[in-house]
């Protein structure tokens, strides 16, 4: 009898457990060597492989480090600052007074009415989401009475917040829309040309929108380039508070924008990412897209939960497709499932209820409409505040722009490199565009903002 204590790569096959048995076998039969190759070999070689394996160059050994997302970015050398009086104001995401991120009250309680909820499950979402969610939902952007929503010619289905949104609409564009030319305003969001690039609407052109010497709106050169614009181009329009600018047309020059893409048959496709977070109002911040919708064309719709109801994790959104008929959009809606469905199957199911049990319930839409409004005036006193600080200390320049521009961010007009400067002096983090989250402003630090702008302004020029 062989002794207990021997190696288990010694002794002959039979002596050793079955399972090692198969996998020296195995070993033999894969790798090339003679067929007198002992199972003490094949248990060496099994040995030394992790060693080998280190030694051998990783398959994906030729990418390149790729670069920080410019926005995401700002926060990762944010948090890589050891300086105890930093400030971090690129983060689109709004903070309290306290510089701590915010849960409403109303989403908690709905949340709390769920998990009371014993009937709840968790089972797949149709693949066009939560129906209650979805037809709440357009209600909120489009108006209760409006014609579209009366006649069934909507098409709604609950995507992955607003990026998710554009990323479906997107691609339904790429394979469904006869011009594949999108015109996206300069600037923009950084992620508005890369989503359609990549959804397969290779053409995107810019729009001129931003004017650096009045800091506002460029409205004659809008209006010039769009219409040059091919017949048919798809048009990416923020619905309210720009972003990154802050700078919104008035409702005379919507309407004179309306009148020239319909003359034009340009298609709308908004991006509403912060209905009622704007002015406070859910109504007024949505008056640009319910124009266009009055007049009985079609247009798309992405939606975002994000900012309005403080659900950014939870990515939450819908898309809808404002068509010409019920039966149109029916058959839209069939075709926007088969994008979906090898994307990512079917959504979440915990954000949107949440949503939808705030939006169904009187009680708590008020509620909400309560809280959303508290975070809009926060953020407008916060622009006034920082502009009396610049005006106190004498900055040099114009910046009326700060109180007059609207929502999240603020364009200040400042250089990368006063951005820059602010970064390594004063430990002030912001996009190197010039562009600041006013929610990320406090009473605390507006004025080391302030002594920040002053200082880039005077010593760089």
């Amino acid at each position: 009898m062989a002794p207990a204590n021997v190696h288990p790569g010694s002794g002959s096959p039979q002596q050793q457990p079955s399972a090692e048995r198969r996998l020296n076998s195995l070993v033999r039969h894969l790798l090339p060597s003679s067929p007198r190759r002992t199972a003490e070999s094949s248990s060496a070689t099994l040995e030394s492989s992790p060693t080998m394996a280190s030694q051998v160059a990783s398959v994906f050994a030729g990418i390149a480090q790729a670069p920080e997302d410019p926005i995401l970015g700002v926060t990762v050398a944010f948090n890589k600052d050891p300086n105890p009086n930093k400030v971090n104001l690129g983060v689109g995401a709004y903070r309290t007074e306290e510089g701590k991120p915010l849960v409403l009250n109303v989403v908690r309680r709905a949340e709390q009415m769920l998990i009371n909820d014993p009937t709840r499950y968790k089972e797949y979402l149709p693949i066009t989401g939560l129906a209650e969610f979805n037809k709440l939902s357009a209600k909120l952007i489009f108006g209760a009475d409006s014609p579209a929503i009366l006649e069934n010619r909507v098409a709604t289905v609950q995507c992955l917040s607003g990026t998710g949104s554009l990323r479906v609409g997107g691609e339904f564009l790429a394979r469904h829309y006869h011009e594949h030319t999108v015109y996206i305003p300069q600037p923009t969001w950084g992620n508005h040309p890369k989503v359609f690039t990549l959804a397969g609407l290779k053409d995107v052109r810019y729009y001129r929108y931003y004017d650096p010497a009045t800091r506002g709106l460029d409205f004659k050169g809008l209006l010039e380039d769009l219409g040059s614009a091919p017949n048919g181009a798809i048009v990416l329009i923020h619905a309210c508070a720009h972003n990154p600018t802050g700078v919104d047309p008035t409702l005379d020059q919507w309407e004179q924008i309306r009148q020239l893409m319909r003359s034009k048959s340009l298609l709308p496709f908004f991006d509403s990412a912060y209905q009622g977070f704007a002015s406070g109002s859910l109504d007024k911040d949505a008056q640009s897209v319910r124009m266009f919708v009055a007049d009985g064309g079609e247009l798309l719709m992405a939606q975002s939960y994000a900012k309005n109801m403080g659900m950014y994790g939870e990515r939450v959104g819908a898309l809808s497709i404002v068509c010409r008929s019920a039966d149109v959009a029916s058959r839209v809606e069939s075709q926007l499932k088969l994008v979906i469905r090898p994307m990512y199957s079917s959504p979440p199911l915990h954000g949107p209820s949440v949503v939808a049990t705030i939006l169904k319930d009187s009680e708590m839409f008020k509620e909400w409409t309560v809280e959303l409004k508290a975070m809009a005036d926060r953020i407008i006193s916060m622009r006034q505040q920082l502009f009396d600080a610049l005006k106190a200390r004498g900055t040099p320049g114009d910046w009326s722009h700060i109180i007059k521009q609207i929502g999240m961010f603020t364009f200040t007009g400042l250089t990368s490199e006063q951005v820059a400067f602010m970064r390594q002096e004063y430990h002030i983090y912001m996009t190197s565009d010039g562009r600041i989250s006013m929610a990320g402003l406090n009473a605390k630090n507006v004025p080391i903002l302030a002594d920040a702008i002053h200082a880039a302004v005077t010593q760089l020029k």
